[in-house]
């Protein structure tokens, strides 16, 4: 079996295409005749039309053909019979009719010069080959030139002539220097189709010794030079008048001036001109321009427009191209010289001729004894071909008659043929430009159909794609053909399937079902003959995963996927590509199953990756673009130009921005005078701009530096530039920060931020520092002082105010006249006390102080402020004198009165009050004395149950820390809490003030109670305190819990124990589970239904608690949960701290009377303070809970 792969012979055809085309050419030659069945000869191969030889080897002219039998195989030369046996140096190939010339030992190419013709002849007729015209190729040398030097004025056009040896074929033409380098070109210097190199205008540059105009011949792989010319371009600044003096006009080439001016065509000449061209070549088409400035050429067609997919445009649009020119392209066409003093235009009509070219070339014909047939030649051109007929190479005028036959200009019709109507027939279409020849035969035979393709054929196909099964075959009559599919199967219908005429099936669509045995079945009236054709379908190969676009930073890593499916029968083969080539020979470079890995990523690496997946049938590729980014390289080239006093223009060339735009450019600077080695920003700009303005200061040795920035960020800097020194000039400005403070009574020091090197604009910087009274009329008095920041004016009256100015001054100048400031010379201690100073208590916490203010005159300073001193002398309880650190509070500016907070109630205070101005404080007031009121006491200090019995706690406490007046009673709440968390009735009970201990009787046995406690004074009750404890059980239930541990220690019990414990701890899962979705539980229901009375609000008329809550902390324990041993609770904290309204020595209140001061010295610190204590109960009240 002979397996036969469908797969697209070239990429760019689609899937289904590309097998077509295939096929198409087997359509064409579906009526060769097998080779061993009698047939006249055809001509398969033979040498071109313009054969153009190398004279240095041996000529070999091509003529093969087929035929049976054999052809045999003559030569005509020029006309006539070429006698191949008189000339030793030609011999025929054995078997063929191909020639060759041993010119190699002997003889001259020329002598063989001439028109050739091969003719194959056998018995059924003689086939002849096209007129072979041989040429040797011919690389002349040039003829000796002498060139003088060609000098002219600067702006002048110019004209190189090359004039090449005419040659065979047409040499290239080149122009290069002496040292085989081109010669660069442009839109002002370019080569012309003719090989002349143009300048629209000539500069100073174009000077050179060595325009050498060069041909290469391609044939014969030789270059021939023409002499250099010599050109020298003077520059307008060199035709002095000594020059002029000495150069004759004469020795100019030509007289144009150098001024600017409009344009003129170099080529073509005048305004219009004529060019003809032949279909399917390249029509060129050319205007080159002089002028100044240079000129630009545009084109357009009239009446028309240009072909957009087969126009181009060469030689900086000079050049028109049109590619596979048709007769449609003629017209006129208009080049359009242009620049800014004017435009002209040249107009050139073009004519498209054509040589002979096909619409129908006759097709051998294949007729069986008594058939019909036609042979039809048929061709165009421009003019309009003439054709004529042959018979085996003879004119057929002259041809023996054959009744079957009959000529109709381009067709010949046949008519019950016979075998002797075999034979070759040659149709020629002519004209002017060309002949087309071809032979067709007649052949007439008698044959039973034959399959020409081999049996049993295997297709293997991708699914979704055609199938096209081949059934080439051969038969006279023409036989008929017929598909079949499986043993049993129909013949297969045209709706469903293509079946073409050269037999082949063709299954538009194949789908997994096509697979199977197909018969391809051929009849004519003498016979039949079948094949069988097998076809497999299998899976496409795809990318499942594709490479992916990366952009990745120099020096880094990428990696590329490539995940490939395909048919589980094929093998695939993956390949990666760069650029459409092989990857580079380089370490870095990793291919694994799916991935490709580019270490250390350069700049050669960026490009297009492709995968490629081949299988026998198909294949599939993706591609990825990597992108390599990096910072910019640094900008290069730095150029000062435009000096000025103070300005300079910057310009650079930036470095490469590494696959990544420059957004901006920093450029900084160094002062080599002042600061060496220290760069300072100087600008940014545009990463589009490559030139900056940039400002200057006097006196300064600059040296700049460039740095590009991009978004990987910035480069480094570039070489710095050349050093610029500007000139000395006076300053700019004056210094700032100018100040007048005294630091005596006696003085005024005036200081101010000296300038930097960079701001003084010139050696020899100084201070003119002047100064008066401001309410006097004294003039000013000024003093010039070296490069400091201070002066001392001595001798001044306390506190007087004083005008200031600095004003620097170097070797250049003064700087403009300085501003005038504000000073005031040295301070002195106030001194005169605050009077009128009262008190008005406002709480227990909170006093508001009243004092006149001092007047201005006996400050001697800057107000700042007025200060309190307040202290606590006694308790008005103990009447104990003791004195406690003094507290401080100020209060800025003017104002008269403010408050002082954090005050403790029931205490006996004293307080001052000083005005204070910069120097310091001055005396005090006397004294003033006043009383807090009582407050309410601080929680208990603490709270224990000691004692626990059967029906009796017994409470012990200290009593509140911070009393804030005379307790007068405490207040004792307790209730029951019961093993399901609700609360029983609440007892109140007043305890006497004098009390620390408590025993509560006719308590129930084994309960757990809930205590809240407080103490009171006359203003009211103060914070509670909450403790929990439970009374012991009696002796049967110990005795009980004793055998329950005896029995704890038995295997049994354990095991019940450990399956109780996971019961419920799954019954607590379901429970958090439920209580996160929102939902309660029964013992939550209990506790939202008796809530905690300690948290509740107390009404203020009888302070009697709300409800119990089970918010916060105050939560009644639960089942395990633990309190301290000792049970104590520290108190909670409520009183007011004076860190709520300042901060130390320097807290003040504001105008609004908000407290921002603080104390002179630190407070006493109160012990922190809770809500209540948690109690760890022994193991019997653990076990007691639970019942």
């Amino acid at each position: 079996m002979q397996l036969k792969i469908m797969m697209p012979k070239k990429k760019h055809l689609s899937a289904s295409r590309a097998p077509l085309i295939l096929f198409l050419c087997q359509m064409l030659s579906a009526l060769e005749v097998p080779l061993d069945l009698v047939q006249p000869p055809t001509i398969t191969q033979q040498s071109p039309k313009d054969y153009i030889i190398d004279p240095r080897e041996n000529i070999v002219i091509q003529c093969e053909a087929k035929g049976k039998p054999p052809p045999s195989f003559s030569w005509t030369r020029n006309g006539t019979h070429f006698d191949i046996d008189k000339d030793p140096l030609v011999t025929m190939k054995s078997g063929s009719g191909t020639l060759t010339v041993n010119i190699m030992s002997e003889g001259k190419a020329e002598t063989y010069e001439g028109v050739y013709q091969c003719t194959a002849r056998n018995e059924r007729g003689a086939a002849i080959s096209n007129n072979i015209v041989i040429r040797p190729s011919r690389s002349p040398l040039w003829t000796k030139e002498k060139f003088e030097r060609i000098t002219l004025r600067s702006g002048q056009s110019l004209v190189l002539p090359c004039r090449p040896p005419v040659g065979l074929p047409p040499p290239i033409i080149f122009w290069m220097d002496n040292s085989f380098q081109r010669l660069p070109q442009s839109e002002r210097v370019s080569q012309g189709l003719n090989g002349d190199l143009y300048f629209s205008n000539v500069l100073p540059e174009d000077t050179r010794e060595d325009y050498i105009c060069y041909a290469r011949f391609n044939h014969t792989q030789t270059i021939q030079q023409k002499q250099p010319i010599s050109v020298k371009v003077i520059s307008v600044d060199e035709l002095n008048d000594t020059i002029a003096a000495n150069l004759s006009d004469t020795e100019f080439y030509g007289a144009k001036s150098h001024r600017e001016r409009p344009p003129t065509f170099l080529t073509p000449e005048g305004n219009a001109s004529r060019k003809e061209e032949l279909r399917g070549n390249v029509l060129s088409l050319e205007c080159i321009a002089e002028g100044l400035p240079t000129p630009i050429i545009y084109w357009i067609k009239e009446d028309g427009t240009l072909p957009i997919n087969r126009t181009f445009y060469r030689n900086f649009k000079k050049t028109l191209q049109i590619v596979q020119v048709t007769e449609a392209d003629s017209g006129n066409y208009q080049c359009i010289a242009k620049n800014a003093l004017g435009a002209i235009h040249h107009i050139i009509s073009v004519t498209v001729k054509a040589a002979p070219y096909w619409i129908i070339a006759p097709q051998n014909l294949v007729l069986s004894p008594g058939e019909d047939g036609t042979l039809i030649c048929r061709a165009n051109g421009n003019p309009k071909p003439r054709i004529s007929w042959l018979l085996n190479g003879v004119p057929i005028e002259i041809a023996p008659d054959d009744p079957s036959r009959k000529i109709d200009g381009d067709t010949i019709i046949f008519s019950n043929v016979q075998e002797r109507s075999s034979a070759v027939y040659q149709c020629n279409a002519s004209n002017e430009y060309g002949y087309l020849l071809a032979n067709a035969f007649v052949n007439v035979l008698a044959e039973p159909p034959r399959i020409l393709t081999s049996a049993d054929t295997l297709y293997q196909v991708i699914a979704n794609r055609p199938a096209l099964l081949d059934c080439a075959f051969f038969g006279s009559p023409l036989p008929t053909i017929e598909w079949f599919k499986g043993a049993k199967g129909s013949a297969l219908r045209e709706d469903i399937y293509v079946l073409h005429e050269n037999g082949t099936l063709e299954i538009p669509v194949a789908q997994k079902d096509s697979t199977g045995t197909y018969t391809c079945v051929a009849r004519n009236k003498l016979g039949m003959a079948k094949n069988d054709i097998h076809l497999e379908i299998k899976d496409p190969t795809r990318i499942i995963k594709q490479p992916e676009y990366a952009v990745v930073q120099r020096g880094s890593t990428v990696s590329f996927e490539c995940i490939v499916k395909h048919d589980h029968t094929l093998i695939p083969t993956v390949m990666w590509l760069k650029d459409h080539r092989e990857l580079p020979s380089d370490g870095r470079f990793t291919v694994d199953k799916d991935h490709l890995v580019v270490a250390d990523v350069n700049d050669d690496d960026g490009g297009t990756y492709t995968c490629v997946a081949n299988t026998t049938l198909d294949n599939v590729s993706a591609s990825a673009v990597l992108r390599v980014v990096d910072v910019p390289n640094p900008p290069f080239d730095l150029e000062l130009t435009d000096q000025l006093d103070r300005s300079v223009q910057l310009s650079w060339t930036p470095g490469d921005d590494n696959n990544s735009p420059i957004s901006k450019f920093i450029i900084e600077y160094e002062d080599a005078m002042h600061e060496p080695g220290l760069w300072h920003h100087q600008t940014e700009v545009p990463g589009a701009q490559t030139t900056a303005q940039l400002k200057l200061s006097p006196y300064v040795n600059y040296s700049f530096r460039v740095m590009a920035v991009n978004s990987l960020g910035r480069s480094l800097p570039s070489e710095a530039s050349e050093q610029y020194l500007t000139k000395a000039a006076e300053p700019d400005k004056n210094p700032t920060a100018v100040e007048g403070l005294g630091s005596e009574p006696d003085n005024l020091v005036i200081t101010w931020k000296p300038l930097n090197g960079f701001e003084s604009n010139g050696p020899g910087l100084q201070y003119k520092v002047s100064w008066r009274q401001k309410d006097g009329d004294d003039e000013w008095t000024s003093m010039v002082v070296a490069d400091v920041s201070k002066y001392i004016v001595s001798g001044t009256p306390t506190f007087v105010p004083y005008l200031i100015k600095v004003q620097a001054l170097n070797d250049a100048g003064f700087a403009p006249e300085p501003a005038v400031v504000l000073g005031h010379s040295g301070e002195d201690l106030p001194m005169v006390a605050p009077g009128n100073v009262h008190v008005n208590v406002v709480n227990s916490t909170l006093a508001e102080v009243h004092w006149d203010p001092v007047p201005l005159k006996s400050i001697r300073g800057h107000l700042q402020g007025y200060r309190i001193y307040y202290w606590k002398a006694q308790s008005s309880s103990t009447r104990n004198r003791r004195h406690i650190e003094k507290k401080i509070l100020t209060f800025q500016g003017s104002k008269t009165h403010g408050m002082l907070p954090g005050l403790e109630p029931f205490s006996h205070y004293t307080l001052n009050v000083r005005v204070v101005n910069g120097k310091g404080e001055g005396p005090a007031s006397p004294d003033r004395v006043f009383n807090t009121p009582e407050g309410v006491p601080s929680a208990p200090s603490s709270l224990k149950i000691v004692n626990p019995t059967l029906d009796s706690l017994t409470l012990e406490w200290e009593p509140p820390s911070h009393p804030n007046g005379v307790l007068t009673e405490y207040t004792l709440k307790y209730q029951p809490i019961n093993s399901t968390h609700e609360l029983g009735p609440l007892v109140d009970l007043k305890i006497p003030a004098n009390k620390t201990r408590w025993t509560l009787k006719n308590l129930n046995f084994s309960t757990r109670y809930k205590f809240y406690f407080y103490a009171q004074t006359a203003a009211g009750s103060g914070n509670q305190i909450t403790e929990e404890a439970i009374t012991t059980v009696d002796e049967g239930k110990m005795a009980m819990a004793s055998r329950q541990v005896d029995i704890a220690t038995q295997g049994w019990f354990i095991g019940l124990m450990c399956a109780v414990a996971l019961l419920i701890l799954i019954l607590l899962i379901v429970c958090f589970i439920r209580r996160n979705k929102g939902g309660k539980y029964p013992v939550k229901e209990k506790e939202d239904a008796h809530a905690d009375p300690e948290i509740q609000p107390m009404k203020e008329d009888d302070g009697t608690f709300g409800e119990y809550s089970d918010a916060e902390d105050h939560k009644p324990l639960k089942k395990g949960s633990r309190t301290p041993s000792d049970r104590t609770v520290k108190k909670e904290d409520s009183d007011d701290s004076l860190v709520d309204y300042g901060e130390g020595v320097n807290g003040q209140f504001n105008e609004d009377g908000s407290f921002i001061g603080q104390y002179s010295g630190k407070k006493e610190k109160e012990p922190a303070e809770g809500n209540e204590s948690s109690e760890a109960p022994s193991p019997v009240n653990a076990m007691n809970s639970f019942v």
